[in-house]
């Protein structure tokens, strides 16, 4: 099961002794403290895919360190792939992925970074154990030197089991970066995002339950979700404070541990279906410490078709003891709820 896998979350809470750190913890953070790294100095430095979002020596990079951290045989879910790396524009990239991957684990050879990145081609699926990883979760957001997460998630036959959420950049007891982790049963955590930072703690949402007095989350990009439908739910509700917007399931971690208690992404198209790995790690550790993450019509997220959430619609998170005012809310913004 998964609680031997990210077993950060059955540190005692009181004790300052966490040396022990799993494979997924330990992948996150070192890839956390990398890209944390390349945010001050790699300025404008991407690609462009097909689907014309920017891709950085960070997300390869990131993808590159938690591949190798893993255990070999499991499989990964990742977002990239190496080929764009092997093109003249991509060869300076991939020289500049592989210096971060040797800095970090000393020894490995470029080509072992372009396998490590292919490694993460897995379909996912209903079945057997695997990894679902976004190694930047918020790319536009590293850019600009704001939030962004490495978001690693782990299934078992269709079931998000385990999560770690690497957020450097958000507030924490040590002043700036954190973890948090969830086992499925077993709770959520915060960790430091350095090994000699403060005691992991036990989180939980916040006990909001008037709609007004709640703090809701966007995305920071616009593109991304319906921030009109968006602002219908919150007059609907009576939310008068003003959306905080931010990039990457950081937002999740701010539901999880009670910093605003509503999380809000209405589909920006018919069209766009939301990917596993923008929503795996984030989903448990909202979940498991006590929130509720369903769909924007109340289903229940299907991890299990692949590598798509292909039978959901948008995604709403909240402290649970909101959700079903929420979606009540969605329900008389948006049209009627798609067949599945």
């Amino acid at each position: 099961m998964a609680a031997h896998i990210i077993a950060a979350v059955c540190f005692d809470p009181d004790s300052t002794n966490y040396a022990e750190l799993t494979d997924a913890v330990c992948a996150v953070r070192i890839a956390s403290r990398a890209t944390r790294r390349l945010q001050a100095v790699l300025g404008g430095a991407f690609l462009t895919k097909d689907d014309r979002s920017p891709v950085t020596v960070a997300d390869y990079a990131a993808q590159a360190l938690v591949s190798r951290v893993l255990p070999p045989e499991d499989a990964i879910v990742g977002e990239e792939t190496s080929p764009d790396l092997l093109t003249p524009e991509g060869r300076e990239v991939m020289a500049r992925v592989a210096d971060v991957v040797e800095s970090e684990l000393p020894g490995v050879a470029v080509n072992e970074v372009g396998d490590a990145i292919d490694r993460c081609s897995s379909t996912g699926g209903a079945s057997g154990r695997f990894w679902v990883l976004d190694p930047i979760d918020g790319t536009k957001g590293f850019l600009r030197g704001d939030q962004y997460a490495i978001a690693l998630g782990l299934m078992e036959d269709g079931e998000v089991v385990g999560g770690v959420l690497g957020c450097p950049n958000l507030p924490s007891a040590a002043g700036r970066g954190c973890l948090f982790a969830a086992v499925h049963g077993r709770g959520a955590w915060e960790l430091p995002l350095d090994e000699d930072g403060p005691a992991p703690r036990r989180i939980g949402v916040s006990s909001v339950a008037e709609p007004r007095e709640a703090v809701f989350c966007e995305s920071a990009v616009s593109m991304h979700s319906d921030r009109g439908g968006h602002a219908g739910i919150a007059e609907r509700l009576g939310v008068t404070a003003a959306p905080v917007r931010m990039d990457s399931q950081c937002k999740y971690g701010a539901i999880a541990r009670g910093d605003a208690s509503i999380y809000l992404r209405l589909p920006s198209s018919a069209t766009y279906r939301e990917k596993i790995w923008d929503h795996a790690a984030g989903f448990i550790v909202v979940t498991e410490a006590g929130g509720a993450v369903t769909d924007a019509f109340g289903r229940e997220l299907d991890f299990s078709l692949g590598r798509t959430l292909e039978t959901n619609r948008g995604v709403v998170a909240t402290n649970g003891l909101l959700h079903r005012k929420v979606l009540a809310a969605a329900a008389a913004v948006l049209p009627e709820a798609p067949a599945a």
